[in-house]
């Protein structure tokens, strides 16, 4: 039976660490903003839980509402006027955004000092470079998670599902810097189970639920599942868990597997940008 990689003791271990590291600093405390375009569900839950979890660690929480037809130069005034705001330490710009507005126009809006979700070019390139930088929070945690389990990384093949700059490419810089030899599958790849098969650490990240199963898993593979899709069933992730979690050696469950990380390290990457921030 498949170890359980549950992430709710670890988030809670690196949110304490937030809230420490808030405590022992002179002045204001760290300040994020969330710019929420639009009124979707999900996206209102995910906003939810952020400001939550901010004010839980003693960190200051703005939340900056715009319409879903919102003007471009409206959205990216409003994101100028973050960027100066010197009470403001981290900036994210929840998403989906709706139809017609450009994530990367968006993403390279954010000062890079400011990004805390890691997706500004300068950022992106200092991931790619092996260079400090903010780091995308979901990528991030995952490696901490292996970390925490003991599960060695170097020499290994890794496969990820999904190539999006939010997920996959991120986190194939991540594993390559950490000596993984990797394999980005995706929509187009041919015999995609085959190639996931191969995989000593297996990662899926495409938003479809249940399409992996079985066939998918090396035996004794670890199996990390980043979807999260709601379905009438509730929240499903893409790996079919009853099918795999008998083959493999490791798994994350979903939900409570990878996303309380992704807030964990939110919080950790505003604190980082408040420490680099002048101490008013």
């Amino acid at each position: 039976m498949a170890v359980p990689l549950t992430g709710k003791e670890l988030a809670s271990s690196i949110r304490e660490g937030a809230a420490a590291g808030a405590a022992s600093l002179g002045g204001r405390p760290p300040g994020l903003a969330v710019v929420l375009v639009g009124s979707d569900p999900a996206s209102e839950s995910y906003v939810a839980g952020k400001q939550k979890a901010c004010l839980k660690a003693g960190f200051e929480s703005t939340l900056v509402r715009l319409p879903a037809g919102v003007a471009l130069e409206t959205l990216l005034s409003e994101i100028e006027r973050l960027n100066s705001d010197p009470r403001i330490d981290g900036i994210l710009c929840q998403l989906p955004l709706p139809g017609g507005i450009p994530v990367e126009r968006v993403a390279s809006a954010i000062d890079p000092g400011k990004d805390v979700d890691g997706f500004h070019p300068w950022n992106v390139g200092r991931l790619w470079r092996g260079e400090p930088g903010l780091v995308p929070c979901t990528p991030a945690g995952i490696m901490r998670l292996l970390d925490h389990y003991g599960i060695p990384v170097e020499g290994r093949n890794a496969v990820i599902v999904g190539r999006s700059g939010i997920v996959g490419k991120p986190m194939a810089a991540l594993l390559m810097a950490a000596n993984a030899t990797v394999t980005v599958a995706h929509s187009r790849t041919r015999d995609l189970a085959s190639v996931c098969r191969g995989a000593d650490i297996l990662v899926s990240a495409v938003g479809r639920p249940g399409l992996m199963d079985a066939s998918f898993v090396k035996e004794g593979a670890v199996v990390v599942d980043v979807g999260m899709t709601r379905t009438e069933q509730g929240l499903r992730g893409d790996v079919d868990f009853g099918s795999v979690e008998p083959v493999c050696g490791w798994i994350t469950p979903v939900p409570g597997g990878v996303g309380p990380l992704t807030i964990a390290l939110l919080l950790e990457n505003t604190l980082a940008c408040r420490r680099r921030s002048p101490g008013i």
